[in-house]
This record gives structure tokens, C-alpha cells and sequence, in this order.
């Protein structure tokens, strides 16, 4: 898969409007999901009870927390653009976030990025990314919303 690649505030404004890509599917795996569970101190059976969930949740089987698909997005954000040319890249925030879909164990997952804004905030680039975060067989995707990063360009 081909990345885009982004060099200079000038070349992430041209993409202003621009869906530039799709990463790679990522499954989800029960592992994953525990894993995270620890992380978070989020147990809830829905995620970390197969049997229960098999037998008593409405989607069948164990589902992925929301917060764990919307962590993956620096990591298939990567797989989309290559951003070089940076002192320095922040995670600055996640705007209008809203949960579509779950994620059930063993699905793969996939990033679609739009550039949606591109703001010059006194030589550092305020970068809002269209997100949708689509679930391969599903026409409805997991979540959409924007994720925002700031990017320190070298001169």
C-alpha cells in the first residue's frame, strides 16, 4: 500500500478536503482485548467473557471496547501518511467522535482518512483528520469523528 507522503504544512494544506487513504485491515483479536482490559482496569463481561458473552450478550460473542479501536488510530494513521520532515508530532485531540457499530472479537478493522482542516497556528500545523473507522463485511462503520495532531514542520 502506498503511503501519502507530507513534508511541509504547504503539502498537508493541498490535501485540505482530500480523502488521501485506507490503512491496512487489523483483526482484533481476545488477546488484544484483555490486554487493553488490564490496561484500562476495564473488565466488563462484554469484553473479557467469551462464554458469557456468547450466551448472553446481543452480539454473539465478546466485543472490542470503544477506546481500544479509537487507540489504534496513531498506529493506522502511520499506515496511511508518512509525515516527515518533524521535530515534533502531538496527539492534540478527538472531535466529534460517535460509536456506530461494535467491534466483535476477531473482526478486522480498517482507518479511512480525509483531511478535513489544515490550520497554520504560528508555525505549527493544526491537522484535522476525518476518521472512519471501518469494519471489514459491515456497511455501517465502528465509529467516525476527527482526530487532531499538531505538527512541528523543520524549517
Amino acid at each position: 500500500m502506498s503511503k501519502t507522503v507530507i513534508s511541509s504544512f504547504e503539502e498537508l494544506e493541498a490535501l485540505k478536503g482530500s480523502e488521501i487513504g485506507k490503512s491496512d485491515y487489523h483483526t482484533i483479536t481476545q488477546e488484544q482485548i484483555n490486554l487493553f482490559a488490564d490496561a484500562t482496569i476495564d473488565h466488563q463481561w462484554i469484553h473479557t467473557q467469551p462464554e458469557k458473552a456468547k450466551e448472553e450478550s446481543p452480539f454473539g460473542n465478546t466485543i472490542a471496547h470503544g477506546y481500544l479501536t479509537v487507540s489504534l488510530l496513531p498506529h493506522l494513521w502511520s499506515q496511511i501518511a508518512d509525515v516527515k520532515n518533524i521535530k515534533l508530532q502531538v496527539n492534540y485531540g478527538v472531535e466529534n467522535l460517535k460509536f456506530n457499530q461494535p467491534v466483535i472479537v476477531e473482526s478486522k478493522i480498517r482507518l479511512v482518512a480525509k483531511v478535513n482542516d489544515v490550520v497554520n497556528l504560528r508555525g505549527v500545523t493544526k491537522a484535522t483528520i476525518g476518521v472512519k473507522m471501518e469494519i471489514e463485511g459491515n456497511k455501517k462503520p465502528a465509529f467516525i469523528g476527527e482526530i487532531v495532531f499538531l505538527y512541528h514542520f523543520n524549517d
